[in-house]
């Protein structure tokens, strides 16, 4: 299968967005202090997992769409590099 120019930058743009999303969610995740992600006693609650459980999943499927969209980047580079230059057409003859 072959994608087109812009689904390829979408599909990369994508898992770029998705890592920076996600690392930052886990980081604020991991430093919250209203109570929700970690108890009284500094152990993770359920909300925690959870949602620990939501970042990686996500992270995981936006890295595999961000490499799809790298990997059809460089084919479609790959694919105008070797492809020869276009010749400009020679006139047409009208031979009367």
């Amino acid at each position: 299968m072959k994608l087109s120019r812009p689904v390829s930058w979408f599909l990369l743009a994508f898992g770029v967005w998705s890592w920076f999303i996600w690392i930052t969610f886990v980081k604020n995740l991991w430093k919250d202090g209203s109570g929700l992600a970690f108890d009284d006693a500094g152990d993770p609650t359920a909300y925690f997992w959870v949602h620990l459980l939501l970042a990686v999943t996500s992270f995981l499927l936006g890295t595999a769409i961000g490499v799809i969209g790298f990997r059809g980047v460089r084919a479609l580079r790959r694919e105008s590099a070797e492809r020869p230059p276009e010749q400009p057409s020679a006139p047409s003859s009208s031979g009367s």
